[in-house]
Parts: structure tokens; sequence; C-alpha cells
């Protein structure tokens, strides 16, 4: 489909977009107003409404009550792969999210509860459905913004009574408490895939209606092969570039 035959809305979007591309407005920069706007690009105030809706969404500007409409502030997180997860980092009492950004990430609302395990987790664990799991939910915001929620889950009886059974688990995470059981992680598999979010989710990241989602599923295991930890993260994906780096 060429520029021309694209919904009137669209073409407003792609034009905002590239305005705010070649720095005509920049991060922080009030929008002009919808009326405004309607009249440079010769269109009713609805399609411009539209127009802005669709880069709310797409997180590029942001709606503040009262004050307009302005190009967000916020550099994309860069979640590099497989170096975050090296023992190197978490060995050594650091956060696996402080490789991801300049910003040390605010974790909010943990909550550490035991329950039965989902079939989808309890295979990867080697233990029946139902069995009990010990799941750490929790969310990550940067600069204040939610960027990402985050579910673990561990066979129950692995780290029942061990310090990742609090909401603290101490320098260097879970996995430096796992390694202090004997447990060390050694090597993991990531699923990624993009969705649309559910109520929930959206909620919890405070996305604009019509933002993806990355939903990535970590299973961690040790040298002798056993999963101890599997960790659902959803990321807002207007908020990350996924960075992997292989030999070849």
């Amino acid at each position: 489909m060429t520029e021309r035959q694209l919904p009137g809305y669209r073409r407003i979007a792609n034009e905002v977009r590239a305005a705010i591309a070649a720095g005509e407005f920049a991060e922080g920069d009030r929008l002009p107003s919808v009326s405004a706007l309607a009249e440079r690009f010769a269109v009713t105030t609805g399609v411009v409404v539209r127009a802005l809706e669709v880069l709310k969404a797409e997180g590029l500007v942001i709606a503040r009550h009262g004050s307009g409409v302005f190009v967000r502030r916020f550099a994309a997180i860069r979640r590099s792969s497989p170096a975050r997860l090296s023992r190197a980092r978490w060995g050594t009492g650091q956060m696996i999210q402080d490789a991801d950004t300049e910003v040390r990430p605010r974790v909010v609302d943990v909550v550490v509860a035991e329950s039965p395990a989902p079939a989808w987790v309890a295979e990867p664990l080697g233990l029946t459905s139902g069995s009990d799991v010990l799941s750490r939910s929790r969310r990550f915001l940067v600069e204040d913004r939610p960027v990402q929620l985050a579910v673990s889950y561990y066979p129950a009886d692995l780290v029942r009574g061990t310090r990742i059974a609090l909401t603290d688990t101490g320098p260097g995470g879970a996995y430096a408490r796992l390694a202090e059981q004997g447990h060390a992680p050694a090597h993991f598999t990531e699923y990624v895939r993009g969705r649309f979010p559910s109520p929930v989710e959206a909620g919890g990241l405070e996305l604009q209606a019509g933002t993806f989602v990355l939903e990535i599923t970590r299973h961690a295991f040790t040298a002798a092969g056993l999963c101890v930890e599997v960790n659902r993260m959803i990321l807002d994906a207007t908020a990350y570039i996924l960075d992997y780096t292989f030999d070849a």
C-alpha cells in the first residue's frame, strides 16, 4: 500500500513521526495543539486525534491531562544477551537488570507465594502438575515508567527456607542464592514471542491501547541439566531493544 492509499490518520501519524525523527520536535517537547496540527496537514481534528492515538500506542508520545501531548523522553533499554546472565554478573552481587540500562531499575510490588504449579511450569521443572512451586512476582520501573512484569517459579522443596522465599533475595539475586545451595545456573534457554497484552498486563505496564508486549520465558539449568527456575517476563515492546551476540 502506498502512502497515498493509507487512511488519513495513518498518513498524519507518519508525518508527525517523521518530524520527530528529523528533530523538529525533540524529546520532552510539546506537540502543536490538535487544531494547529489539523490546520498544518489540512485535515479534520478527528483525524489528528486518531493519528496521535497511534503514536501514543507506539510509545512515541504521551498525553498529559490539561497540558497537551509531548514527545516521550525515554531511551530504549538495550537488553543484552547472553552476557547479562553470566555468573560474572550475578556471582559478584550485581542485578541482571543492571546490564540493560544505566538507570538502576526499581523493583516494586514483590509478592512471594507458594501455589500448585501450572502444567507449563511443572513440565520443565520436572514436577508433576499441581506440585508446589514458590513464585516471585514483581514489576520493574525505569524512570518511574513500568517496563516489565516478571514471575519466577522454583520447586518449593528446593528453595523453601532460603532467602529466595523472602522479598529481598540479597546481592546477586536468586541465582546467587541457588549457587549457595549447590544449584548454580550454568545455562539458560529463552523463548521469545510478541503478542497483545492481557488486560491485567496492560494495566500493570500502563500501556496505551494497541501496544504490543514481548513475552520471554526463561528456563535456568544447572550443569547437571536440572531445571531450577522458570521465569516468565512480560516486556513493554516499545521500551526494549533485544540485543543478542553469538559466536560464529
